[in-house]
């Protein structure tokens, strides 16, 4: 058991029958009354973001979790298949693990999360940018460049993203993976 001092982002708790990554959080000392943490909770099996506000004297529960490398092998319509890249050992996810699973394609490096305590997965963390090629977009223009305009854009993975006028099928751009955003042309 720890208390609310020991509280940090990427800390695993345990909360409420269910084990929580910490997003954010905030030490408030009021000018009147007692002092607390005010933190945003990102829940580990569904993925669900709760905002939650602890006493400061509360004990929590930390949850000791490894973080392991994993290359993406192929998705075979209901699972996602890894394989460790020191031990070579496979393990299948289903996509509700993975957030963003259609802008990773075969190859990737990622990091999955195991709870220390019975080796069950509890997440898989994709690269925080990816370079995708485009497979279909509308023609882009000569001087499309001026306004923050977007257009649909199909990825090889097969997910659809938004992108700059000026991009072109057949184009190579960076992706940010945590909002899905174009970042630039890759080189």
């Amino acid at each position: 058991m720890a208390n609310t001092s020991e509280i940090r982002n990427g800390l695993c708790i345990e909360h409420s029958n269910d084990i929580y990554s910490i997003v954010e959080f905030l030490h408030v000392k009021p000018g009147k009354g007692p002092a607390f943490v005010r933190t945003k909770l990102k829940s580990m099996t569904n993925g669900k973001v709760v905002t939650h506000t602890f006493p400061s004297s509360h004990k929590i529960t930390i949850v000791r979790v490894e973080r392991r490398k994993y290359q993406y092998l192929y998705n075979d319509g209901e699972s996602y298949h890894f394989m460790n890249n020191e031990t070579y050992d496979q393990i299948m996810l289903p996509p509700k693990f993975i957030p963003n699973h259609d802008l990773i394609k075969e190859g990737t490096e990622v990091e999955i999360l195991f709870s220390a305590e019975d080796e069950t997965p509890l997440q898989c963390e994709i690269p925080m940018h990816v370079t995708l090629k485009i497979t279909y977009t509308e023609p882009g223009v000569k001087g499309d460049t001026a306004t923050n305009a977007g257009k649909p854009a199909t990825l090889e993975t097969g997910a659809e993203i938004k992108v700059p006028l000026f991009i072109n099928e057949g184009d190579s751009i960076k992706i940010d993976t945590r909002n899905r955003s174009y970042v630039e042309r890759a080189k």
